[in-house]
């Protein structure tokens, strides 16, 4: 067969290969095929020809044949830019391509939706192609359409519809548009166990995060149907049983029922429930890298008990601990459990298998533009060159998450290519605003309307030093202060402190009587660590006071200036005024602990610090004083509250004059009441009243809180938290200062239980951009009515404050 024969040309005329979705092929040719000696393109629109070229696997001087022209047609069909392609034989040896594009995207707009956020829509719509200025992909518009539609379904909006429309401009160009109703979320309206004889109903229900709707769902959100939280509290029910012995417990199956309108669901349980084991031998083998003596140790189930998953999974998760100690990170614990059909016992097999000792050759930082290396290591538990331990490198990424200016870490550990005991470990971080500088009103009882501004840095010039300069001003008072600490002051963790302040009070509180204070102060302070969570401060505090009181200040206040410090007496103006200059030398040691898992809305852990003070003889007054201040987290193991936290705080505090001072001075007084004390009274008024009957603050103190922190929804758990509360508090005077009742008759306030104030109420805190706002509503439960003999408490019941720097 001649090459140039026009019978040739005629079998291996193209005149209309068209290919769609399915590449179609037109007419074969015979085996040989023809000599490309050209190339032509049709139907170009926007897509550069050069790119429909690069795509076609066909080149001048090519041979076709059946098979490459098929070749051809799926090639550049499978670019995705065309929705047609024609290969057209136009007179011997040259091949035209015919392309008809696919429109492109002008605009992509999304509507409607708000349970998912419409830029984790759009990121997600771009990586597949659908956004503006790509080409349109009707299928995959399509496959859009059907994920979105069952995402909403896990979600519980059964009666979501997604609309996806294309509407064509003209120039081959096209608007796509999203419109999305999300319909109303399915409420639970019934959840049922079926099958249950053991245990009751409500004892099952009571742990799952599922709820039938109830007076608190519409901010619990717990009514709410998920097939990823179904899913967890069908694992909820079988822990509860295998926690009590039911080994061969079995959820035999699961219906959830839409009601027909779409709005309200049920969901039914079928389970079996078996029957209860116990323990028989319980044994450990395999390759024992720790002695097997010691390893027994942590063994956390016995033989005789009552068969439980959770002590066994707590007994492989402490052996694989206590190898990890040991170096060896990727050790494997399983439990291979055997029943003896004689005793109906269950015996147990620990197989341990410890693999190879793991090293750490190197600990990377990612994500870090900030903070200095050194900064970011010295926090870290596991380092290089030693063997690896998990506690160790999950320890070090707690200790980076509790700094000020890191939002989250996470950690990946890696093999080195080519080695068996080598890992790289990897710690992503994320890191978060270290300084603001700004300034703001707020508001506060003590002080009332208060005029802010600030500068702090948490993490200066990346070193982690922090640094603060505080300006305030408020009805009652003004201050400035600055401070400066490094927490690695030196190389073994001790940390420093500076600071220098100027404080000019007309009143301790904005019910006390008028005392004028002017102090300039300026203190160091060291810091030692005695563990992860405990440290011992000790700092040194000068102070010059200039304390004055006028003659409508109280008796007490007077009699205090003129019998301590250098008194003096002058008149501003007509007004005579008493007062007295202090320069003192405080000497203060603390202990801290704090195990909490955040600063700010914690759930877990506590804070403890008690402080102690005091001013040694040759100064112009002398005294000391001690405080201890603690809040701990916890949990009640008791159906229905097991998962809420709460917490108990409590604050103590005493302060004793000694030598020729006959008193503690008046602004060291210990004040309670209010918003951070016994809340529903004003603040800073129980106990001690002078003269003129207005509170004096008390040489002693005693005040409790305890909450009930109610769950809020994730989105709202580290920006808001809601408790119920009770607190209980009073402040004492211990010393020989007088006090009279209304009648004038002697009085003292001694300390007595009997005097302690109660309330109780309901707590809010909210995080804004403005600071921290603080609501509390509390009813006194215990209080002194004013009587024609006795001061009465001065009772707020509805109490707030907001604040600090924006």
């Amino acid at each position: 067969m001649k090459r140039n024969s026009p019978g040739i040309f005629a079998a291996c005329l193209l005149t209309a290969i068209v290919v769609s979705e399915a590449a179609r092929a037109a007419d074969p040719v015979d085996e040989q095929g023809f000599e490309v000696t050209d190339i032509r393109v049709e139907g170009l629109q926007r897509i550069p020809e050069g790119t429909l070229l690069n795509r076609l696997p066909v080149n001048i001087g090519d041979r076709l044949d059946t098979r490459r022209i098929r070749e051809a047609l799926r090639a550049v069909n499978d670019s995705g830019f065309f929705s047609d392609v024609e290969l057209r034989l136009l007179e011997p040896g040259v091949l035209v391509v015919v392309v008809q594009e696919r429109p492109s995207i002008r605009t992509f707009e999304i509507k409607g939706n708000k349970e998912i956020k419409s830029e984790d829509l759009e990121k997600s719509l771009n990586n597949i192609g659908l956004a503006r200025g790509k080409i349109l992909n009707r299928s995959a518009l399509e496959d859009v359409r059907q994920y979105l539609t069952e995402q909403y379904f896990s979600r519980g909006r059964y009666g979501v519809t997604v609309d996806a429309r294309v509407e064509e401009i003209g120039g081959n160009l096209v608007d796509v548009f999203l419109d999305i109703t999300e319909g109303k979320f399915a409420r639970i309206r019934d959840i049922n166990i079926v099958g249950n004889e053991r245990f009751e109903d409500g004892e099952l229900l009571g742990a799952l995060e599922l709820r039938s709707s109830g007076l608190l769902s519409f901010y619990k959100a717990d009514d709410r149907y998920s097939r990823e939280v179904l899913q967890g509290d069908l694992e909820k029910i079988r822990s509860y049983y295998m926690d009590r012995g039911y080994a061969n417990f079995e959820i035999t199956s699961t219906q959830v029922t839409l009601a027909p309108e779409k709005e309200e669901l049920f969901i039914t349980v079928n389970v079996f429930e078996g029957e209860t084991f116990r323990i028989g031998a319980v044994k450990l083998a395999g390759r024992f890298a720790v002695p097997e003596e010691i390893l027994r140790q942590y063994v956390w189930i016995k033989p005789g008990d009552v068969f439980s998953r959770r002590l066994i999974t707590v007994t492989e998760e402490s052996i694989r601990t206590k190898l990890g100690e040991n170096g060896f990170g990727f050790a494997e614990v399983n439990t291979v459990p055997a029943l003896d059909p004689a005793t109906g016992a269950i015996a147990l097999t620990f197989m341990i298998e410890p693999n190879a000792r793991t090293y750490v050759r190197r600990i990377e930082f990612l994500g870090v533009e900030r903070t200095r290396d050194e900064t970011l290591r010295r926090e870290m538990r596991q380092l290089e060159g030693a063997a690896l331990t998990p506690a160790l490198v999950e320890r070090s990424k707690e200790r980076l998450e509790r700094l000020p200016y890191i939002l989250s870490v996470e950690t990946e550990t890696t093999p080195v290519a080519g080695t068996a005991d080598l890992v790289d470990v990897a710690m992503t971080v994320e890191e978060g605003p270290s300084s603001t500088i700004g300034g703001g009103l707020g508001y506060s009882e003590r002080q009332s309307l208060m005029l802010q501004g600030n500068f702090i840095d948490t993490n200066l010039f990346g070193s982690g030093e922090r640094l603060a300069v505080e300006l305030n001003g408020g009805n009652y008072s003004r201050v400035f202060s600055v401070s400066h600490s490094d927490p690695y002051f030196t190389m073994d963790n001790v940390s420093r402190s500076l600071s220098a302040s100027y404080v000019e009070r007309e009143r301790l509180t904005s019910s006390f009587s008028q005392f004028t204070t002017t102090t300039w102060s300026a203190g160091a302070g060291l810091g030692y660590p005695l563990s992860e969570d405990q440290y011992l401060n000790f700092g040194l505090t000068y102070s010059h006071e200039d304390l004055a009181t006028v003659l409508s200040s109280s008796t007490q206040l007077r009699d205090w200036v003129r019998n301590n410090g250098d008194d003096y007496f002058r008149r501003v103006g007509r007004d005579p005024m008493l007062g007295t200059v202090l320069d003192t030398v405080e000497l203060n040691a603390a202990w801290i602990y704090d195990s909490r898992d955040r600063t700010l809305f914690p759930t877990r852990g506590g804070s403890h610090r008690l402080t102690v003070g005091v001013t040694p003889p040759g100064g112009s007054v002398s005294y000391g004083t001690v405080n201890f201040r603690s809040q701990q987290f916890f949990r009640l193991p008791l159906p229905l509250i097991e998962k809420i936290p709460f917490s108990l705080s409590t604050d103590l505090g005493y302060g004793r004059a000694f030598g020729d001072t006959t008193a503690l001075p008046p602004h060291r007084h210990i004040f309670t009441g209010g918003s951070s004390s016994v809340r529903g009274f004003d603040d800073g008024t129980l106990g001690p009243r002078d003269s003129l009957g207005n509170p004096y603050g008390g040489d002693a103190g005693i005040a409790a809180q305890l909450e009930a922190i109610i769950p809020l929804p994730a989105k709202f758990a580290t920006s808001a938290r809601l408790a119920l509360f009770v607190d209980a508090g009073q402040s004492y005077y211990l010393g020989d200062t007088q006090f009279r009742n209304k009648r004038g008759d002697r009085t003292d306030y001694k300390f007595d239980l009997g005097e302690i104030r109660v309330s109780s109420g309901i707590g809010i805190e909210w995080l804004t951009r403005m600071g921290l706002f603080r609501f509390s509503y509390a009813i006194p439960l215990r209080f002194q009515e004013a009587t024609r003999r006795e001061f009465g408490d001065d009772i707020h019941e509805f109490q707030f404050s907001m604040g600090r720097a924006f």
